[in-house]
């Protein structure tokens, strides 16, 4: 018999369950319904000074460091990240915890309630020939960013960091007020750009940068990080120009005396990032505090970021089991980079499974000089590229190396490991949906980043 259930586990689960059922209205970019929904319970989002973190890659590690250096600071902080791992509280966090349940299911709740009764006067406009308040059903994406918006409202936080969910512009996060409560200028970070959901974005890097730089406010602060490329760098002060801001050009280290954070070099360039996005937050008379910097370097965790979740070498003989949620061929690059400061013990195998709109042919180069084999496999996720179809990017882009196609995320690694061997790395890889699928499966509940 199982023992009683958690306080506030049922409201939870409720929560989770509305939740997931809104996935079936998909991607809807635009501002109006979020609007009016945030508009319906009380402007939340007004509360609290933002930096708004925008970018193809490094954006949730920008977030999580933003935060920890704010909390050293002695700013009550908290963040909005996405996607989750196991659940969707994990998007939202106070001073570098996960939001408790109640509070969480509670937003979910005030957000479900304002849903849909928007959506049921919506229908009675139509029906009455009557322009509705909304155009349609609120999405998943929109539901979670309202809640999050209220639970950090509610838990009295000075400064949020919000994660864009796709793009910039049309996304649910870009209903930030114009002028902080704080009477700060307003921050936005651009962490990257590389060719990623171009069905919305555009097909090229300046398209793709015009969208994440629209979220820069006028007046504002624009942090751009190190090594942008040369057209979306162009793209981004010519926004910052457009709308009269400042921009501070984040340095590509933060210097010898920080240690490297999370074990992947690439972090140290995203907490290079951080520290100039929390400077400008705080403003010029605040000065850095490399304790806390250190600090926050030496604690660093951010779930599904090469993370090492089996050490290997154990009693039970089995391999080294690295979780990466790289999604991208830029985010593939750092993944080598990480892996060359990092050398795995060989064989090494890959375990991969990505999204339909992903280059998977430049994603699997930027690693064929670790990969001795490939398990290719599907995200649960509904966008996911046909395992068959992956395998074929495989066996050309690592055309000398064993390839094998297993149906089932769990099985997948079973074949992985038992490739990798005792002596060898598992790096599960492609997509965090992939990371998150195996994290459910293993009974992981969501944990504190530092």
């Amino acid at each position: 018999m199982s023992g009683p259930e958690a306080p506030g586990a049922g409201a939870l689960r409720a929560a989770e369950e509305w939740l997931l059922g809104r996935e079936l209205f998909g991607i809807r970019p635009g501002l109006e319904r979020m609007r009016v929904l945030l508009a319906r319970l009380g402007d939340p989002q007004d509360r609290f000074d933002a930096i708004h973190v925008v970018g193809s890659n490094g954006k949730t590690s920008t977030v999580t460091i933003a935060e920890a250096l704010l909390e050293r600071h002695g700013v009550r902080a908290g963040t909005y990240v996405s996607p989750h791992l196991v659940s969707f509280r994990e998007r939202v966090g106070i001073a570098g915890e996960p939001a408790a349940p109640e509070p969480f299911a509670a937003a979910v709740t005030r957000v479900r309630e304002a849903a849909e009764a928007l959506e049921a006067e919506a229908t009675r406009a139509e029906a009455a020939g009557e322009a509705p308040a909304i155009d349609g059903p609120v999405t998943q994406f929109e539901a979670v960013t309202a809640a999050a918006f209220v639970v950090l409202a509610e838990a009295g936080v000075a400064c949020a960091v919000i994660e864009a969910g796709l793009g910039g512009r049309w996304d649910a996060t870009n209903v930030l007020p114009p002028a902080t409560p704080g009477g700060g200028a307003p921050v936005a970070v651009l962490t990257s750009v590389s060719l990623e959901h171009t069905r919305w974005l555009g097909d090229t890097v300046e398209a793709i940068a015009t969208e994440k730089a629209a979220v820069l406010r006028p007046g504002g602060v624009l942090v751009l990080a190190h090594g942008l490329p040369a057209g979306a760098r162009e793209v981004a002060l010519a926004r910052a120009a457009e709308v009269g801001g400042t921009v501070v050009e984040a340095p590509a280290d933060p210097g010898p005396d920080v240690p490297t954070p999370g074990a992947a070099h690439y972090q140290r360039r995203n907490l290079a990032t951080a520290i100039a996005a929390v400077s400008a937050a705080l403003g010029p008379d605040v000065p850095r505090d490399p304790g806390a910097e250190r600090d926050v370097a030496a604690h660093l965790a951010v779930p599904g970021r090469f993370e090492t979740v089996e050490p290997g070498g154990g009693p039970d003989g089995g391999p080294r089991v690295i979780h990466d949620g790289a999604h991208n061929e830029a985010g593939f690059v750092a993944l080598g980079d990480a892996l060359r400061a990092d050398p795995p013990s060989r064989p090494l195998v890959l375990l991969v499974g990505v999204l339909d709109d992903k280059d998977p042919v430049g994603m699997l180069a930027a690693v064929a000089p670790w990969a001795d084999a490939v398990v290719v496999t599907e995200p649960t996720n509904p966008r996911r590229l046909p395992a068959a179809d992956l395998a074929r990017v495989a066996a050309r882009a690592l055309p000398d190396r064993e390839t094998r196609v297993v149906a089932g995320v769990h099985d997948a690694l079973a074949a992985a490991r038992t490739l990798a061997g005792s002596r060898g790395t598992v790096l599960v890889t492609g997509s965090l949906h992939l990371v998150a699928d195996l994290r459910r499966g293993r009974g992981a509940g969501p944990g504190a980043r530092f």
